[in-house]
């Protein structure tokens, strides 16, 4: 397959919000498109399946779509599903473009050769990188701190999840204990530590490589699917989360 995998009028594979967005907070989305490049045809996916979790994580951009503009801050979102090539994996990974997901098979990921692999990186993982990249080189000497912007589903192969939302961290805790206190302190909420994923080097790119390496204040926020299914729910939990951060970033050092 040709480099050149999106035709020109197909969605970009980045959206920026608020570019010059003054809070020090700074989001991103990996997964919050579903959109599959033409040329893929669907990947040979069903209709249904693209509409559940294991496309995109499901309400996601209507959450960061808010708290961007509550918080005034500075947002990148990725328009493509995970299921093409997944932003938070290095792509030599063979989760970043599955063959089977969750019970799901993608037939379109089968027996992909390296120049196959190599499109889907140059046509969405690298842009979508390139752009956080850019954008964090910008704010150089600007307090900075990455929110990573998630969503998890409520049962995934038969295990229930009861957890309201989750906060996830590998070896820097200083912005996700502040947030676990927060959260917690809510009083309504049943609260996730590395819950129901934790950060690490071998299953996450996005924190790793761009907050951790550059020494950032980050966290990954995981919120129940089923909680911002709908608008109503990605605006309440938009204004709880601009909140909550607001407090975080006035409890952390600067």
């Amino acid at each position: 397959m040709s480099q050149d995998l999106l035709d020109s009028d197909e969605p970009n594979p980045v959206r920026v919000l608020r570019p010059d967005g003054p809070s020090p907070l700074f989001l991103t989305a990996d997964h919050a498109g579903r959109a599959i490049p033409r040329r893929l045809r669907q990947l040979g996916v069903p209709d249904a399946e693209m509409e559940r979790h294991i496309a995109w994580d499901i309400g996601i951009a209507g959450v960061t779509e808010h708290l961007s503009a509550l918080l005034d801050a500075t947002a990148v979102l990725q328009t493509y599903s995970r299921l093409a090539i997944d932003c938070n994996r290095d792509p030599a990974w063979p989760s970043a473009m599955p063959e089977v997901s969750e019970y799901t098979p993608i037939p379109g990921n089968v027996g992909l050769t390296p120049a196959d692999r190599a499109a889907r990186v140059a046509a969405i993982f690298t842009p979508y990188h390139d752009r956080i990249r850019a954008l964090l080189d910008a704010r150089a000497g600007r307090r900075t701190l990455f929110v990573a912007m998630h969503s998890f589903t409520p049962s995934f192969k038969g295990e229930r999840r009861d957890m309201h939302v989750g906060v996830l961290f590998n070896r820097d805790l200083r912005m996700a204990s502040v947030m676990l206190d927060l959260l917690r302190g809510e009083g309504d909420l049943i609260v996730g530590a590395n819950e129901p994923y934790a950060i690490t080097d071998d299953s996450d790119y996005s924190v790793p490589t761009h907050a951790a390496r550059r020494g950032l204040l980050h966290v990954e926020i995981e919120i129940r699917q089923d909680l911002i299914a709908d608008p109503l729910g990605q605006k309440a939990w938009a204004e709880r989360f601009a909140r909550l951060l607001a407090a975080a970033d006035r409890a952390l050092p600067v």
